[in-house]
Protein backbone atom coordinates (compact mmCIF):
# COMPACT_ATOMS: atom_id res chain seq x y z
CA UNK A 1 0.00 0.00 0.00
CA UNK A 2 2.81 2.43 0.77
CA UNK A 3 5.01 3.97 -1.94
CA UNK A 4 8.00 1.76 -2.72
CA UNK A 5 10.38 4.49 -1.55
CA UNK A 6 8.94 4.23 1.97
CA UNK A 7 9.28 0.45 2.14
CA UNK A 8 12.41 -0.05 0.06
CA UNK A 9 13.55 -2.96 2.24
CA UNK A 10 10.26 -4.81 1.70
CA UNK A 11 10.13 -4.69 -2.10
CA UNK A 12 12.17 -5.94 -5.04
CA UNK A 13 13.49 -4.02 -8.06
CA UNK A 14 10.00 -4.00 -9.60
CA UNK A 15 8.42 -2.49 -6.52
CA UNK A 16 6.64 -5.74 -5.64
CA UNK A 17 6.70 -7.22 -2.16
CA UNK A 18 9.64 -9.60 -1.85
CA UNK A 19 9.13 -13.30 -2.63
CA UNK A 20 12.44 -14.57 -1.21
CA UNK A 21 10.66 -15.50 1.99
CA UNK A 22 13.54 -17.25 3.78
CA UNK A 23 15.94 -14.34 3.29
CA UNK A 24 13.18 -11.85 3.96
CA UNK A 25 12.28 -13.64 7.18
CA UNK A 26 15.88 -13.37 8.37
CA UNK A 27 15.98 -9.66 7.52
CA UNK A 28 12.83 -9.09 9.56
CA UNK A 29 14.36 -10.88 12.53
CA UNK A 30 17.67 -9.00 12.52
CA UNK A 31 16.97 -5.53 11.11
CA UNK A 32 15.14 -2.82 13.03
CA UNK A 33 14.79 -0.78 9.84
CA UNK A 34 13.02 -3.67 8.10
CA UNK A 35 10.72 -4.12 11.08
CA UNK A 36 9.83 -0.42 11.10
CA UNK A 37 8.92 -0.53 7.42
CA UNK A 38 6.98 -3.74 7.95
CA UNK A 39 4.95 -2.21 10.78
CA UNK A 40 4.14 0.80 8.63
CA UNK A 41 3.01 -1.36 5.71
CA UNK A 42 0.85 -3.61 7.90
CA UNK A 43 -0.82 -0.55 9.40
CA UNK A 44 -1.38 0.89 5.91
CA UNK A 45 -2.99 -2.35 4.74
CA UNK A 46 -5.38 -2.46 7.70
CA UNK A 47 -6.23 1.21 7.12
CA UNK A 48 -6.92 0.60 3.44
CA UNK A 49 -9.26 -2.26 4.27
CA UNK A 50 -11.06 -0.15 6.88
CA UNK A 51 -11.54 2.61 4.32
CA UNK A 52 -13.09 0.12 1.88
CA UNK A 53 -16.15 -0.11 4.12
CA UNK A 54 -16.00 -3.91 4.16
CA UNK A 55 -16.35 -5.89 7.38
CA UNK A 56 -13.09 -7.22 8.78
CA UNK A 57 -13.74 -10.95 9.22
CA UNK A 58 -10.22 -12.20 9.96
CA UNK A 59 -6.60 -11.75 8.92
CA UNK A 60 -3.92 -14.00 7.51
CA UNK A 61 -0.72 -13.59 5.52
CA UNK A 62 0.14 -14.54 1.95
CA UNK A 63 1.68 -18.03 2.02
CA UNK A 64 0.91 -17.89 5.75
CA UNK A 65 3.92 -15.64 6.30
CA UNK A 66 2.26 -14.43 9.48
CA UNK A 67 3.69 -17.57 11.08
CA UNK A 68 6.90 -15.53 11.41
CA UNK A 69 6.94 -14.49 15.11
CA UNK A 70 7.69 -10.83 14.32
CA UNK A 71 4.98 -10.63 11.67
CA UNK A 72 2.55 -12.36 14.05
CA UNK A 73 3.27 -9.83 16.80
CA UNK A 74 2.82 -6.86 14.47
CA UNK A 75 -0.32 -8.33 12.91
CA UNK A 76 -2.05 -8.87 16.26
CA UNK A 77 -0.84 -5.65 17.87
CA UNK A 78 -1.69 -3.36 14.95
CA UNK A 79 -4.81 -5.29 14.00
CA UNK A 80 -6.30 -4.79 17.46
CA UNK A 81 -6.64 -1.06 16.82
CA UNK A 82 -8.60 -1.82 13.64
CA UNK A 83 -11.06 -4.21 15.26
CA UNK A 84 -9.30 -7.46 14.41
CA UNK A 85 -11.06 -10.35 16.14
CA UNK A 86 -9.84 -13.50 14.39
CA UNK A 87 -6.65 -14.81 12.77
CA UNK A 88 -6.05 -17.91 10.67
CA UNK A 89 -3.75 -20.42 12.35
CA UNK A 90 -2.75 -23.02 9.72
CA UNK A 91 -2.86 -26.27 11.69
CA UNK A 92 -4.30 -29.09 9.58
CA UNK A 93 -4.88 -32.48 11.27
CA UNK A 94 -3.59 -35.21 8.98
CA UNK A 95 -5.87 -37.83 10.54
CA UNK A 96 -8.92 -35.98 9.20
CA UNK A 97 -7.39 -35.72 5.73
CA UNK A 98 -6.81 -39.46 5.70
CA UNK A 99 -10.38 -40.13 6.76
CA UNK A 100 -11.53 -38.02 3.84
CA UNK A 101 -8.99 -39.51 1.42
CA UNK A 102 -7.06 -42.52 2.78
CA UNK A 103 -4.09 -42.14 0.43
CA UNK A 104 -2.87 -38.69 1.48
CA UNK A 105 0.89 -38.08 1.16
CA UNK A 106 2.88 -36.33 3.85
CA UNK A 107 2.93 -32.56 3.48
CA UNK A 108 5.79 -30.16 4.12
CA UNK A 109 3.24 -27.96 5.92
CA UNK A 110 3.83 -30.08 9.00
CA UNK A 111 7.30 -28.53 9.27
CA UNK A 112 5.58 -25.25 10.16
CA UNK A 113 3.43 -26.79 12.90
CA UNK A 114 5.60 -25.53 15.82
CA UNK A 115 5.30 -21.97 14.50
CA UNK A 116 1.56 -22.43 14.03
CA UNK A 117 1.11 -23.60 17.61
CA UNK A 118 3.06 -20.58 18.85
CA UNK A 119 0.84 -18.33 16.73
CA UNK A 120 -2.29 -19.94 18.18
CA UNK A 121 -1.06 -19.29 21.72
CA UNK A 122 -0.35 -15.66 20.85
CA UNK A 123 -3.70 -15.14 19.14
CA UNK A 124 -5.75 -16.66 21.94
CA UNK A 125 -3.75 -14.85 24.63
CA UNK A 126 -4.93 -11.60 23.04
CA UNK A 127 -8.54 -12.77 23.20
CA UNK A 128 -8.80 -13.34 19.44
CA UNK A 129 -10.48 -16.30 17.79
CA UNK A 130 -8.46 -18.95 15.98
CA UNK A 131 -10.04 -22.06 14.52
CA UNK A 132 -9.10 -25.36 16.14
CA UNK A 133 -8.45 -26.88 12.71
CA UNK A 134 -7.75 -25.42 9.26
CA UNK A 135 -8.20 -27.29 5.99
CA UNK A 136 -6.80 -26.16 2.67
CA UNK A 137 -3.05 -26.58 3.11
CA UNK A 138 -2.41 -30.06 1.72
CA UNK A 139 -5.02 -29.67 -1.03
CA UNK A 140 -4.34 -26.03 -1.79
CA UNK A 141 -5.78 -25.29 -5.21
CA UNK A 142 -7.03 -28.87 -5.45
CA UNK A 143 -10.17 -28.74 -3.28
CA UNK A 144 -12.53 -30.67 -5.50
CA UNK A 145 -16.17 -31.29 -4.59
CA UNK A 146 -15.33 -34.85 -3.55
CA UNK A 147 -12.64 -33.70 -1.14
CA UNK A 148 -14.70 -30.81 0.21
CA UNK A 149 -17.72 -33.02 0.77
CA UNK A 150 -15.60 -35.65 2.54
CA UNK A 151 -13.99 -33.03 4.77
CA UNK A 152 -17.35 -31.60 5.83
CA UNK A 153 -18.58 -35.09 6.71
CA UNK A 154 -15.41 -35.89 8.67
CA UNK A 155 -15.01 -32.59 10.54
CA UNK A 156 -13.77 -33.08 14.11
CA UNK A 157 -15.39 -31.44 17.10
CA UNK A 158 -14.57 -27.78 17.48
CA UNK A 159 -14.24 -24.81 15.15
CA UNK A 160 -12.84 -25.61 11.71
CA UNK A 161 -11.93 -23.34 8.82
CA UNK A 162 -11.93 -24.61 5.24
CA UNK A 163 -10.46 -22.27 2.65
CA UNK A 164 -10.48 -22.48 -1.14
CA UNK A 165 -9.35 -20.46 -4.16
CA UNK A 166 -12.52 -20.25 -6.29
CA UNK A 167 -12.37 -18.54 -9.68
CA UNK A 168 -13.78 -19.00 -13.16
CA UNK A 169 -10.33 -19.99 -14.41
CA UNK A 170 -6.64 -19.04 -14.45
CA UNK A 171 -5.74 -15.34 -14.54
CA UNK A 172 -2.51 -13.31 -14.86
CA UNK A 173 -0.36 -14.17 -11.87
CA UNK A 174 -2.45 -17.20 -10.85
CA UNK A 175 -0.75 -20.27 -9.40
CA UNK A 176 0.18 -22.96 -11.93
CA UNK A 177 -1.84 -26.13 -11.59
CA UNK A 178 -4.55 -24.66 -9.37
CA UNK A 179 -8.00 -26.03 -10.23
CA UNK A 180 -9.80 -22.75 -9.76
CA UNK A 181 -13.00 -23.57 -11.60
CA UNK A 182 -13.35 -26.95 -9.88
CA UNK A 183 -13.02 -25.24 -6.50
CA UNK A 184 -15.71 -22.75 -7.48
CA UNK A 185 -18.00 -25.60 -8.59
CA UNK A 186 -17.29 -27.47 -5.34
CA UNK A 187 -18.82 -24.65 -3.31
CA UNK A 188 -22.19 -25.12 -5.03
CA UNK A 189 -22.10 -28.90 -5.48
CA UNK A 190 -25.36 -30.53 -4.25
CA UNK A 191 -23.44 -33.15 -2.23
CA UNK A 192 -21.44 -30.44 -0.43
CA UNK A 193 -24.58 -28.43 0.33
CA UNK A 194 -26.26 -31.55 1.68
CA UNK A 195 -23.27 -32.30 3.92
CA UNK A 196 -23.38 -28.75 5.31
CA UNK A 197 -27.03 -29.23 6.26
CA UNK A 198 -26.10 -31.90 8.79
CA UNK A 199 -27.71 -30.78 12.10
CA UNK A 200 -24.31 -31.14 13.83
CA UNK A 201 -22.72 -28.57 11.53
CA UNK A 202 -22.90 -24.80 11.97
CA UNK A 203 -21.60 -22.70 9.08
CA UNK A 204 -20.49 -19.09 8.83
CA UNK A 205 -17.52 -16.78 8.74
CA UNK A 206 -15.38 -15.79 11.68
CA UNK A 207 -17.60 -12.77 12.26
CA UNK A 208 -20.60 -14.99 13.02
CA UNK A 209 -18.66 -17.07 15.52
CA UNK A 210 -17.21 -13.97 17.15
CA UNK A 211 -20.76 -12.73 17.74
CA UNK A 212 -21.81 -16.11 19.13
CA UNK A 213 -18.89 -16.07 21.55
CA UNK A 214 -19.77 -12.53 22.64
CA UNK A 215 -23.38 -13.55 23.31
CA UNK A 216 -22.22 -16.63 25.21
CA UNK A 217 -19.88 -14.55 27.37
CA UNK A 218 -22.55 -11.94 28.08
CA UNK A 219 -24.90 -14.68 29.29
CA UNK A 220 -22.15 -16.06 31.57
CA UNK A 221 -22.10 -19.38 29.74
CA UNK A 222 -19.63 -21.86 31.24
CA UNK A 223 -19.07 -23.63 27.92
CA UNK A 224 -18.10 -22.60 24.43
CA UNK A 225 -21.66 -22.85 23.12
CA UNK A 226 -21.84 -23.16 19.35
CA UNK A 227 -18.07 -22.91 19.09
CA UNK A 228 -17.72 -26.32 20.72
CA UNK A 229 -19.70 -27.91 17.92
CA UNK A 230 -18.56 -28.78 14.44
CA UNK A 231 -18.44 -25.57 12.43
Amino acid sequence: MLPAAKVSRLVDDRGHLRSDLATFGAAIAFSRKVRRELAAEIKAQFAAFRDSGLTLDHANGHKHFHLHPVVAALLTDIGASFGLRAVRVPLEPRRVLRKAEPVTPWSAAYLTAPFARALRRRVRARGLIAADHVFGLRWSGQMTSGRLCALVRELPEGLSEIYLHPATGPYPGSAPGYRYREELEALTAPAVIAACRDPAVRTGGFSEFCMRRTRANSSHSSGAGPLSRRA
